[in-house]
């Protein structure tokens, strides 16, 4: 099936094998929490929950949510979309009542970094954006953070301007990936995805009433549910994992969102 290819190409980017006795937990996630979600896993395991091992598969939310809608092996999806969520919903896919909105996020326009301090952009001035050269962003036909960037670009009214030259990609790591390499002049992305790199620089924040609310919830798959799941299912939930989160740029949503 396909789903298989997926899972064994993203464990590649952070799957330890269980150690002896351990329960395994496989969280599906979108791309842009990797960095801190990674990190959340190794405190998990050293020092919350030793007894548990989290198995992590990153990709773009779209493609997680049509593989679980497969029968891939997920146990949690933390999704950066909530049309994905509701995609699962429909279908019957997640444990009654586990469906909450875990995180906010903001959308950034980056540049490479140059060395020199960039002035912040001017959004009262959109057409400026045509000058920064090639836009790359998530694809916006299924990815969220693309879909929220074209959204914004639609208000601004510079959509059909940037979109025959824009760089489309599987997922916003990729977007900023082109940016690190000076492949393109600029990308939108997660604020998250561009905090604390040295290789970009952020030209400003896109004004969030431009596009959708960012929000990323978190559910349990349907028939996947037990001990281990919640316990780090509420883990992720919890107040250690929200000072992660914030710190990497998130914003935790109390309550649900």
């Amino acid at each position: 099936m396909i789903w298989r290819g997926l899972l064994i190409l993203t464990l590649l980017l952070w799957g330890p094998t269980a150690a002896a006795g351990q329960q395994q937990v496989t969280i599906f996630a979108a791309a842009s929490t990797q960095p801190a979600l990674s990190k959340l896993a190794e405190r998990f395991e050293q020092g919350e929950d030793e007894e548990i091992g989290l198995r992590l598969v990153f990709a773009a939310t779209s493609t997680l949510a049509k593989q679980i809608a497969a029968g891939a092996p997920a146990d949690l999806f933390l999704a950066a979309s909530e049309d994905w969520m509701d995609y699962l919903a429909r279908r019957d896919l997640l444990a009654p009542g586990s469906r909450r909105n875990l995180l906010g996020n903001r959308l950034a326009l980056i540049a490479p970094a140059n060395g020199a301090a960039a002035p912040p952009f001017d959004w009262s001035r959109p057409q400026s954006l045509l000058a920064l050269g090639r836009l790359a962003l998530g694809d916006p036909d299924h990815v969220p953070a693309g879909i929220y960037a074209k959204a914004a670009l639609e208000t601004l009214g510079v959509w059909p301007d940037l979109a025959p030259s824009s760089a489309r990609t599987a997922n916003v790591r990729a977007a900023l990936a082109l940016v690190e390499r000076k492949e393109v002049g600029a990308a939108i992305v997660y604020r998250s995805d561009a905090q604390g790199r040295g290789d970009v620089v952020t030209l400003g924040l896109v004004p969030s009433q431009l596009h959708p609310p960012i929000r990323y919830p978190l559910a349990i798959v349907a028939g996947r549910d037990s001990a281990a799941v919640r316990r780090a299912y509420d883990f992720l939930s919890g107040p250690k994992a929200r000072a992660v989160f914030a710190e990497a740029g998130f914003q935790p949503l109390a309550n649900g969102g």
